[in-house]
């Protein structure tokens, strides 16, 4: 016998702080179970890749709308442009519509889906109350941030 489909009101019994009710929260002393943190962090890293897919898709589509027509010049090699070397210009570009920009961001969301997850166990090891996963997660959290700030901090 199939599982019965998963409703929006379903989805409120993973929140850790009560049930939602008329608009409001509840105060609850229940906790995630590790099942439920193994759902929503499943749900984060397949909603995260698959946005940045279609990002990179969409942007990989404006592309080829705009410059499929053209010939590659092989003889001489172009680097990337400047504004897209940094988070802003990326972001910039790709708040423009311009087709690399927007192809970059997708890659960007793609390197934050990880990042997310790690941020994201931070917070449940933290309502569990679990100092030791807490100070692990939290430096692994720390060194990931770091490196991709590229050791500017």
């Amino acid at each position: 016998m199939p599982q019965p489909r998963r409703t929006w009101t379903d989805v409120s019994s993973l929140w850790p702080f009560g049930q939602r009710r008329a608009g409001h929260l509840t105060p609850s002393r229940r906790t995630w179970s590790d099942q439920q943190v193994e759902e929503i962090v499943g749900t984060l890293l397949r909603v995260g890749v698959i946005v940045a897919a279609a990002v990179v898709l969409g942007g990989g589509a404006l592309y080829l709308f705009r410059h499929g027509s053209s010939l590659p010049h092989y003889q001489v090699f172009q680097g990337e442009p400047a504004d897209l070397r940094s988070i802003s210009g990326i972001v910039m570009d790709a708040i423009a519509l311009r087709s690399r920009g927007v192809m970059q961001f997708g890659l960007l969301l793609l390197i934050a889906t990880p990042v997310a997850r790690v941020a994201f166990s931070v917070v449940a090891f933290a309502l569990e109350h679990d100092r030791a996963y807490v100070i692990v997660t939290f430096i692994v959290l720390a060194l990931l941030l770091y490196s991709i700030a590229g050791g500017l901090l």
